[in-house]
């Protein structure tokens, strides 16, 4: 807390006590106006230092674990709470303000910095070794939001007692103009991350670079204006501490490449095929040579193993082709796989592909080992392919946007909607509307937090929206023995837009099943089924699963219905 100064006239002596016990201002090398100045400067950089390291935290929690609405809510609770614990802690430090803020900024900078790199080394290292060490990262990632907002808790209350020192004004006024400048920081870099730091530098860069400005900006603030209040010791002492710090986020900045390769190969093995940051995902192929399956994992995730991937897409695929399939969508998919399975049917004239990552589509198409997985789909004349999100492509090309009037649902089974999906909205650039015979939906897993809008009731109804009549759509659903609620959630969604389900899955629990779309890599905590929805009109005929090389297995919906996903209430973490 900042415990409040009374007011006194302009220009009257602060009764402060200095460091050495004597009452009067601070002795600064500039006017205090300048000096003012400087101290606010020091809190906008320190503020937008600070933003960055919270949201490095919540966007590699993010990467690394998953459920990203439950890493950003761990980490923001934490470090506000810590914050208020370090803003307390830090009264007690007011008679050493100078050197207390010149030691928690430097302190701040080594941790904030070296964070990601931690916590990315306990992931790439301890991940295997089960046990306790299986939660390891997610233990050290609220060790760092405790740390880092305790120290950032701290930076208030001393900067109030810097600003206060060089020239006394009402408590207020000294308040708002240091969270004025701390608020304008933390808007800059809360934008720096996203637009600048991340796509240009990388998750460890970034903080490394983040931490030095950090640990520049505070020693420069106690070392240049305040050193009057340090004996000619605590000055050499803090020089050499920054040069200590600032060092070795030097040295970690320079080997950063090779710590990322190292821990990439711990991650996904020495077959590490491509590695890149496509602005959308981190991208991975590993395998393709000496006999290695090809494998492909985006933001740490398995997309799909050469292993078995053909009996996944074989299932995903064949079920839905059985009656007309002239003019077929596939919404994700970028990698080809569910192309390649579309296009090995007669009678496809057209096939769209709407794939949220360009990065991942011109790798399907140049990779050698993945275009020859393929089959060179993209290579077909006709294939066309949209970059865009799914849900965004299917509410621009959705007949309802176009011309014609809101067709409501008409719920099937005990799952009904709460109300009929909106469909109102600004229109964007408009296409040629396309009913498409067949619409396969080979999306990322549902219980990931981001891909909940893809399952969702809202998004099913705009698929509806471009399904020819008597069109089927197949959704990939997760796994049903593992998660049942998660796949029959799937099910009641679908049902609850308007379209007659046949939930099936492949599988069955055989062992050697233990890859396929966002899994992990570890065969032991892998899902060992697939499970799938296939829906048309109720006006159509029930869908048949019918037999393929990888014969699916129907399934019997469960006597308790489960109510639908919605945008507005997700319940693929229930």
């Amino acid at each position: 807390m900042i415990e409040p100064h009374a007011p006194a006239p302009p220009g009257a002596p602060p009764p402060w006590r200095g460091t050495g016990g004597q009452p009067g201002r601070a002795r600064l090398p500039v006017r205090p106006g300048t000096g003012r100045f400087l101290v606010l400067v020091c809190v906008f950089v320190c503020a937008a230092c600070g933003l960055v390291y919270e949201l490095e935290l919540v966007a590699l929690a993010s990467y690394l674990i998953g459920d990203s609405v439950t890493q950003a809510s761990v980490v923001v609770s934490v470090m506000v709470f810590a914050m208020g614990i370090g803003s307390l802690a830090a009264k007690r430090l007011r008679g050493l303000a100078a050197a207390g803020f010149g030691a928690i900024e430097a302190a701040l900078a080594l941790l904030g910095g070296c964070s990601a790199m931690a916590v990315y080394a306990v992931f790439a290292w301890t991940g295997g070794w089960g046990g306790l060490w299986t939660d390891a990262p997610r233990h050290l990632l609220v060790a760092f939001s405790l740390a880092i907002g305790l120290l950032i808790g701290a930076e208030v209350p001393l900067l109030m007692e810097l600003i206060q020192r060089i020239r006394r004004q009402d408590a207020g006024g000294a308040v708002a103009d240091l969270f004025a400048a701390d608020y304008v920081g933390a808007l800059v870099g809360g934008l720096a991350f996203p637009f600048l730091l991340l796509p240009w530098l990388g998750q460890l860069t970034s903080a490394m670079l983040t931490g030095a400005v950090n640990a520049v900006a505070g020693g420069a603030l106690v070392l240049g204006l305040f050193r009057g209040d340090l004996s000619r010791r605590g000055r050499r002492l803090m020089l050499l501490v920054n040069i200590v710090v600032l060092g070795l986020l030097a040295t970690a900045a320079v080997l950063v490449d090779d710590f990322e390769r190292a821990a990439r190969q711990a991650v996904y093995g020495h077959d590490v095929r491509v590695a890149l940051h496509t602005g959308v995902h981190e991208v991975v192929l590993t395998g393709g040579a000496r006999g290695r399956p090809l494998a492909l994992f985006l933001d740490g995730r398995l997309r799909f193993s050469g292993r078995d991937e053909r009996r996944y897409y074989e299932a995903l695929v064949h079920p839905a082709m059985r009656g007309p399939h002239a003019r077929v969508l596939v919404l994700g998919g970028g990698e080809g796989l569910a192309a390649r399975e579309v296009l090995r049917h007669p009678g496809v004239r057209r096939l769209d592909v709407v794939g949220p990552d360009a990065g991942v589509i011109r790798l399907a198409r140049t990779d050698p080992a993945l275009s020859s997985l393929n089959g060179h789909a993209y290579d077909d004349p006709r294939v066309r392919v949209f970059t865009a999100d799914a849900f965004a492509w299917l509410h621009q090309a959705s007949p309802v946007r176009q011309a014609s009037p809101v067709r409501q649902a008409s719920p099937v089974g005990p799952a009904s909607p709460v109300g009929p999906v909106s469909q109102a909205g600004p229109a964007g650039p408009a296409r040629p509307v396309t009913a498409y015979d067949v619409v396969i939906a080979d999306l990322p897993d549902p219980g990931i937090t981001a891909s909940t809008r893809l399952y969702s009731q809202e998004f099913y109804g705009l698929a509806r929206q471009v399904l020819a009549d008597g069109g089927r759509l197949v959704v990939h659903a997760g796994s049903v023995a593992s998660r049942p609620r998660v796949f029959w959630t799937v099910d009641a969604t679908v049902r609850a837009a308007g379209l007659r389900t046949t939930p099936y899955s492949v599988g069955g629990g055989v062992p050697s099943l233990v890859a396929g779309p966002d899994r992990t890599t570890g065969a032991s905590r892998g899902p060992r089924d697939w499970g799938f929805v296939l829906a048309s009109e109720p006006t159509a005929p029930p869908p048949s699963v019918g037999d393929s090389v990888a014969p699916p297995r129907p399934l019997t919906r469960p006597a308790a219905g489960l109510p639908p996903s919605t945008l507005m209430h997700p319940r693929y973490g229930d």
